[in-house]
């Protein structure tokens, strides 16, 4: 059989190795001025100031800070699309939170304004949104309902590191976003995420809630100018410890560099899967991403018809084509106590299968996928019509 083609795969090589090296050979390898620089890079990428971002050691903790940050806390309800990673739900009910999920458009499995308008209450504090598989959404119209409510909007961008609406980076239409640079993620920095908050003032808090709660004197000079001791510090609040290093940040920032490549070479991939597999019956690629609307390209999504969908998967592994879903509806999880009723998300995930989608993907791994999509769906169709 020939090599199983993975779903995602990270695109690391000897740039990367070079800069770890660099970090290594400077005999400082926590937090210091490559992570200040990823901070930076990540910054000037999204639009933003740098003084409004700080690096995390996942996105989970990111999201996390994003609760603390906005004060969440018992008795407040937290509006999220049910295919949400798991990590955005501990995050609302960790705080005692209730996390409140609302249906997705079937297609794009995005939420639209009017599934988050339709579980909204007076208890609602927040509104969390995923991105999914890198599109858009209806980002923009959900920040003004956000705004014309009074209600806070975090993003979570982890899989939206390029996708933007008119311009605007996703990640930055909200109060907060948080990105992931994790093993699978599109930018890798094996582990690790960012932070971004608008308000000055929350924004200022981020690091020092990401380091201990410390109000930490940064150096001997400034030190000395405030007539202090340099190892001194204070505690401001009770927080973990969630801070990224120097070694990972370099990785990031050899990344970032790349990001541009990364993403021509994953929109090269959605079109060949467009053309390929679009006109294959019983079978539904995404939709066309509306006008403005950039899209980062991190899933590429098949929705099959007639109950199909296991037994395609099955056949496409066995012929060394690795498939999977995401993200499992959250509503359905009984730790999170909802009783939701979600027609959309539920047709959609009992019909969704993720392809492979990476940099990595060459043009002989993206047609050997494709002749096994359309070998595999036409073999089911034809044993489900027998049926």
């Amino acid at each position: 059989m020939e090599p199983m083609i993975n779903v995602m795969q990270p695109a690391l090589g000897e740039q990367e190795l070079a800069a770890v090296r660099e970090v290594f050979e400077s005999n400082w390898i926590g937090r210091g001025a490559r992570t200040q620089q990823f901070e930076s890079a990540f910054a000037r990428h999204i639009g933003v100031d740098a003084d409004h971002v700080t690096t995390t050691n996942s996105c989970t903790e990111a999201t996390f800070i994003a609760m603390e940050l906005l004060e969440i806390g018992p008795g407040d309800e937290v509006v999220l699309p049910t295919p949400s990673f798991v990590g955005a739900g501990n995050a609302i009910a960790s705080r005692g939170a209730v996390p409140v999920f609302c249906d997705v458009d079937e297609a794009t499995l995005n939420p639209r304004v009017s599934d988050i308008e339709a579980v909204l209450t007076e208890r609602t504090k927040a509104v969390l949104i995923l991105h999914y598989g890198g599109y858009p959404g209806e980002v923009k119209q959900i920040a003004q309902l956000c705004r014309d409510r009074g209600i806070h909007l975090i993003e979570d961008a982890a899989v939206a590191i390029a996708s933007t609406v008119d311009g605007q980076s996703c990640g930055t239409f909200g109060d907060i976003g948080v990105w992931s640079f994790d093993h699978g993620k599109i930018v890798v920095t094996v582990d690790g995420g960012m932070l971004c908050v608008r308000d000055p003032e929350l924004a200022a808090r981020a690091p020092k809630i990401a380091y201990l709660g410390m109000e930490q004197r940064s150096g001997y000079d400034q030190a000395m100018r405030a007539q202090t001791r340099w190892w001194d510090f204070d505690v401001t609040s009770f927080s973990r410890r969630s801070t990224t290093n120097d070694v990972l940040a370099a990785i990031g920032n050899v990344q970032l560099s790349r990001l541009g490549d990364f993403i021509a070479r994953r929109r090269e991939v959605a079109e060949a899967y467009d053309a390929g597999l679009s006109d294959v019956a019983g079978l539904r690629v995404p939709p066309p991403l509306p006008a403005g609307h950039t899209s980062s390209y991190y899933m590429y999504w098949l929705q099959f018809e007639g109950g199909i969908r296991d037994q395609v998967a099955r056949d496409l592994y066995e012929l060394g084509v690795y498939t999977t879903f995401r993200y499992p509806l959250l509503h359905q999880v009984p730790a999170y106590g909802s009783s939701a009723v979600l027609p959309n998300a539920e047709a959609a995930a009992a019909k969704t299968l993720l392809l492979p989608m990476h940099q990595s993907l060459s043009d002989s791994d993206v047609d050997r996928v494709i002749s096994a999509v359309r070998e595999c769906t036409g073999r089911r169709i034809r044993v489900a019509r027998a049926a």
